[in-house]
């Protein structure tokens, strides 16, 4: 049985090579290029596979008319079930009660633990999370409403302080800066990846939430947008080093496109990125019949518990 890290890139679509727009294309990110070939993060390097990953540009739309959004999106990559469809509308950014519904009945952390797994989502909360959400001022969003449902702890300061979750940004820094966050520690970004891969094998599923990349492509300037990237993909590099030639599978995808196209500030009917990193036969395996958000759910249980 082979472990499955799946990191989930909120808001990230494969856009146009501009580097006027796509801060993909306007930065230089070595790590990432690297793993495709030479080839720039665009929605024309899919299809691709290489030595060391596999790209494929995967539907987000799903038949639905309108934008993507964040709830729906991330049920139907939980669920294995077309969301949208199912409620009869792309429906963001936190769950309505169709959606809590449906993650209810299943959902990947559910089903990883009813199979006798080991799921967690690393994400470290900060204390005025859960006090938000018991106030009821806050909403889950879909993905830790899902591990909740599931009966995983929601990692906490102190998981973070103990070095077994990560925060929002992997490494610490926009923790740190928030003066009423409990102290926790700071990593180079390189550094961040490398505990990243440590700490995935502590469990089958490993997920990861990364938001800021939405948040940044609603907000960020295009010299912002790409000093995130430039810290993200020095965290790749660092995950990609420790990983080395373990027989497992890194999975990076979304669930709408959004910072791939600064000039749209808003989300985009894009393909999102199903990028696979790991053993070829397990990328090959992964990406049979893979081509819209639908389809993780069912890769991700093959790559667990059947291949």
């Amino acid at each position: 049985m082979a472990r499955v890290l799946f990191l989930f890139l909120d808001g990230v679509g494969l856009g146009r090579p501009d580097a006027q727009a796509n801060p993909f294309a306007a930065a230089h990110l070595p790590a990432l290029e690297s793993l495709l070939g030479g080839h720039a993060f665009v929605a024309a390097t899919a299809p691709f596979e290489g030595e060391l990953a596999t790209l494929l540009a995967v539907d987000a739309c799903l038949g639905m008319p309108g934008d993507p959004q964040s709830a729906s999106g991330q049920a139907t990559l939980l669920t294995g079930r077309n969301i949208p469809r199912v409620i009869g509308e792309h429906y963001g950014p936190k769950p309505n009660e169709a959606i809590a519904a449906a993650l209810r009945e299943d959902n990947l952390f559910r089903t990883v633990v009813e199979r006798g797994g080991r799921a967690q989502l690393l994400n470290a909360y900060p204390p005025r999370y859960f006090e938000s959400i018991v106030s009821r001022r806050r909403l889950y969003s879909s993905i830790p409403l899902a591990a909740a449902l599931a009966g995983l702890p929601l990692m906490t300061a102190e998981d973070l302080q103990a070095g077994r979750a990560l925060s929002a940004d992997f490494t610490g820094i926009g923790w740190a800066a928030q003066p009423d966050f409990p102290p926790a520690p700071v990593y180079e970004a390189g550094e961040a990846g490398r505990q990243l891969a440590r700490l995935s094998l502590d469990a089958d599923l490993t997920w990861f939430d990364y938001w800021p990349s939405d948040y940044a492509g609603h907000r960020a300037t295009l010299e912002q947008a790409v000093e995130l990237l430039g810290t993200f993909d020095r965290v790749l590099g660092g995950l990609v080093e420790a990983w080395g030639h373990r027989p497992d599978l890194i999975v990076l995808t979304s669930d709408h496109g959004n910072l791939e196209d600064l000039a749209h500030r808003g989300h985009t009917l894009a393909p999102v990125p199903a990028l696979l990193i790991g053993p070829l036969p397990l990328r090959r395996e992964f990406a049979r019949g893979l081509t819209d958000l639908t389809g993780f759910h069912a890769a991700i249980l093959r790559t667990l518990f059947t291949v």
